[in-house]
């Protein structure tokens, strides 16, 4: 050890020794408490180099201390999240009078989390780059170096509460110029069994292309539908909609030019092809979101399920026998109930009828939402005439609780006006009542006049740990139409079909969490008659789920007045009838109970019919590859009444390029062969990516250079060969988080931070950025002319390269070097003198995959 060093060390040593001695010397029973803080000492890093030039080290003695420069961290305002970027910090004093970094934050930036600026001039005006947080009393800047977090504490009252939740909208991304294309495809061959009628083929896609430039969103949505069965074939081709969309920001709202249709707030919504400004209750904080109904049924045998709205095929699928739940329909952007078709493989069909019902009408005190709808009516039928209409609505909340609501109906057939208010009744729930007034005249009919009256209720009973409840009963005068059901009695042809005059309506769905360990129960129930025939439709349904030490078991009923069924062509006479009951019952369990396995589950389930056959089957299933993301399914089953033996067998990839389902089934009746396949594509400036279904609003990856690269949370959904990818179903106007998953990071490349946030407009692309670094891994040993190793702390980066990164020497001039090139030239630098910094050529051997060992001799 040099004198040096000797004279540094040695005050430390001479008042510790001091300090024993004084504990020594003191009385029996007193103790003296000493309080010290953590120091290292940076003059023992140059400890055995002597000669060496120091390096000033000072900085890292302090627990936590580092340099100056640019960190990317997690920005948390009061223990909220706001969220992670790049941030420059400088030595600088913090409010106690302490050096220590102080972060460098935009005054925007602060009023965008919520800061008052306005209250403190002192601390910068609007537009400047470094914010004086100083200037606020008893407000404080700590980073958090070893979990890279910067925590800004600012007196509650220098923020402003109203913004919790929310993200300034000049945080919104609009998202990159892009050509997009969302498809899915499917279709089943069926061969029909001797006497079961004959071979049919059925295919169907539905195509959903879009354009993105700046705010503006074009979108498309087409669907085409084939089916061919003895010999004849029948195409066809239905759009549903095509229109152009953008957000208006100060209004908080969507303007939407082309194919819509109207809000159902207020009034029954309706398709119209003109224009609509509407506020978007997603631009808001803690906003309620939108309530989309789950379809639920029975199949009876291997069925196809065919899912209408107003009209249009919007989803198609193939179920096993048995309980199936369909919960991923893509929006239509309208409303409607939606039309169920069962068809089952011996060519009965059941119909079964979801409310696409709402909650009550409600908004926040001093909230307004409205809809501004003008264009013509657009009907599913070419023939019926488009009839000029227009629509307004008006939604406001008032104190204490209560809402007011009402709207008007125009058109030169129609007119109608409504008004209703809506009370938060706390505990009790929410609920909310209207009238509406209409007056029309159907084609070569009298005018007519009447009156809709209509009551929702909705209540989430934390207490009896009721989910969710939504009910609601309608009641219609003889005089009432709606808009919807007068329009379409002005067609080319000179008889049209009767509408049918709804009298009553009541609907129900309630989702129960029972006592602990007792399960869930679910109801649902829709249920309407009519003015001018006898028809009663009814559709009940109501399912039991539960579990116990890994087994699970659910049981489901279904009831349905408005079920009919009738035998295929080749199956003998027709068969009709008014009403249909069907009960399921399926218990799994893990194959871990039996051989080890968590990712199979065997299972058994019954399935009976009131007019059908009883069955029962058995079946396998469970999850396979290192992300899960294949699905498969195996099962045998045997049916009474005739039915006989059946199985089937499926499985679902959801791949980086996509997702691709397939199966075989087969009864008495017929064999079926059923593939689909559901994706999408994106074009942008740096080229075509493909991805899984990417939904509304999406994220482009681009981390150049690194394929093969996972995201966190997202089954399936990895780097492409150029190392792009999407992220299918982003929040609009909500932070999102992307990350990359680093262990699955090839050999060759690292990536500076593995995640970032996002906050996409609605339908937007929007690209998350990281920055990578391909190349070869080398540990370098770093050696001057004179054949000392080169400083410790010393600077190294790669010269010529874009992206230079910048490496840390340590003990003994070893560095690690990640990203380099097959050869090339370091710039080393530990001063500005002209002996302080040097030059190394280096040269990776072929074939390296792993990390390198070289040496480097400065020049």
């Amino acid at each position: 050890m040099d004198n040096k060093n000797n004279r540094r060390i040695r005050p430390r040593l001479t008042r510790v020794a001091c300090l024993i001695a004084a504990q020594i010397a003191l009385p029996a029973g007193m103790i003296m408490n000493v309080q010290a803080r953590d120091y290292f000492n940076p003059a023992l890093l140059e400890m055995g180099t002597p000669g060496q030039v120091p390096v000033d080290l000072s900085v890292f003695g302090e627990a936590g201390g580092q340099v100056p420069g640019i960190y990317h961290v997690d920005v948390y305002l009061n223990n909220d999240r706001m969220e992670t970027r790049s941030v420059t910090f400088s030595m600088a004093a913090d409010s106690a009078g302490k050096q220590t970094l102080q972060p460098c934050l935009p005054v925007d930036d602060l009023a965008g989390w919520g800061v008052m600026i306005s209250r403190f001039p002192a601390l910068g005006k609007p537009g400047d780059a470094c914010a004086n947080l100083a200037a606020i009393p008893q407000a404080s800047a700590t980073f958090r170096f070893s979990e890279q977090q910067l925590l800004l504490s600012f007196p509650q009252s220098a923020v402003n509460n109203a913004v919790r939740g929310w993200v300034d909208p000049r945080q919104w991304d609009d998202g990159i110029t892009a050509v997009l294309l969302n498809y899915s495809v499917s279709g089943a061959n069926n061969w029909a069994k001797k006497g079961n009628g004959a071979d049919s083929n059925n295919q169907y896609a539905n195509l959903r292309p879009g354009i993105n430039i700046g705010p503006w969103r074009l979108r498309n949505y087409t669907t085409w539908n084939r089916s061919s069965s003895g010999g004849e074939t029948h195409d066809k081709w239905d759009t549903i909609y095509t229109y152009i969309q953008r957000d208006i920001k100060v209004l908080k709202s969507q303007l939407t030019l082309g194919d819509s249709t109207t809000l159902s707030d207020v009034f029954d919504s309706i398709p119209f092809r003109g224009g609509q400004l509407a506020s978007d209750d997603e631009m808001l904080p803690e906003s309620l979101r939108g309530y989309a109904p789950v379809v639920r049924g029975i199949a009876r045998t291997s069925a196809q399920v065919v899912i209408r709205q107003n009209g249009y095929v919007i989803y198609q699928t193939y179920v096993s026998p048995g309980s199936f739940e369909i919960t991923d329909m893509y929006p239509t952007g309208g409303s409607g109930d939606l039309h169920v078709t069962i068809q089952e493989s011996d060519g009965s069909e059941q119909q079964l009828v979801i409310p696409y019902a709402s909650l009550p009408v409600l908004q926040r005190e001093g909230r307004f939402k409205y809809s501004l709808t003008s264009g013509v009516y657009r009907a599913y039928d070419n023939s019926v005439e488009e009839t000029p209409v227009t629509q307004g609505t008006a939604i406001y909340g008032l104190p204490a609780g209560f809402t007011l609501y009402g709207g008007f109906q125009a058109s030169s057939k129609y007119q109608a006006t409504a008004f209703g208010a809506g009370k938060n009744l706390g505990r009790f729930g929410a609920i909310s009542a209207d009238v509406t007034q209409a007056w029309s005249r159907q084609k070569d009919q009298q005018r007519e006049n009447g009156q809709s009256w209509r009551v929702r209720y909705s209540k989430n009973f934390v207490e009896t740990g009721t989910n969710f409840a939504i009910a609601g009963y309608r009641y219609a005068t003889d005089g009432y139409w709606g808009m919807q059901e007068v329009l379409e009695t002005y067609r080319d042809e000179r008889s049209y079909p009767l509408q049918e005059r709804r009298r009553n309506r009541a609907e129900m769905t309630l989702s129960q969490n029972l006592w602990e360990g007792a399960g869930s129960l679910s109801l649902n129930a829709v249920r309407e008659d009519y003015w001018n025939n006898n028809k009663r439709m009814a559709s009940y349904g109501a399912s039991y789920s539960n579990s116990y030490n890994g087994i699970s078991y659910n049981l489901n009923y279904t009831y349905n007045r408005n079920s009919y069924a009738t035998t295929s062509s080749g199956g003998g006479s027709g068969r009709q009838y008014n009403n249909d009951q069907l009960f399921s019952f399926n218990i799994s369990m893990p194959l871990d109970k039996l051989f080890g396995s968590r990712r199979t589950y065997i299972s058994y389930r019954v399935n009976t019919s009131k007019n059908g056959n009883t069955s029962n089957s058995v079946s396998i299933n469970g999850t396979a590859l290192a992300d899960n993301n294949l699905n498969w399914n195996v099962m045998q089953g045997y049916g009474s009444q005739g039915q006989g033996n059946s199985g089937n067998v499926n499985a679902n990839w959801r791949a980086g390029y996509g997702e691709v389902n397939g199966g075989y089934s087969y009864d008495r009746y017929s064999q079926r062969l059923n593939y689909g396949l559901q994706g999408s594509i994106v074009a942008h400036r740096n080229g075509i990516t493909l991805g899984q279904p990417a939904g509304e609003t999406a994220v482009l990856v681009a981390a150049p250079g690194a394929k093969s690269v996972a995201i966190q949370g997202q089954t399936g959904v990895k780097t492409d060969f150029r190392g792009y990818t999407l992220v299918p179903y982003a929040s609009p106007y909500r932070k999102n988080d992307v990350t990359l998953n680093t262990a699955t990071l090839g050999d060759n490349a690292e990536v500076t931070i593995n995640s970032q946030t996002v906050i996409p407009t609605r339908g937007a692309i929007v690209r998350a950025n990281f920055q990578t670094s391909v190349g070869y891994r080398v540990l370098m040993v770093l050696t001057q002319a004179d054949g000392r190793p080169v400083p410790f702390g010393a600077a190294v980066t790669e010269s010529g390269s874009k992206d230079a990164q910048g490496f840390i020497v340590g003990d003994g001039g070893q560095t690690y070097l990640t990203g380099l090139s097959e050869r090339g030239t370091l710039s080393v630098k530990w001063g500005n003198g002209p002996g302080e910094q040097c030059n190394v050529d280096y040269s990776v051997p072929k074939g390296t995959n792993a990390i390198a060992n070289l040496n480097g001799q400065c020049r």
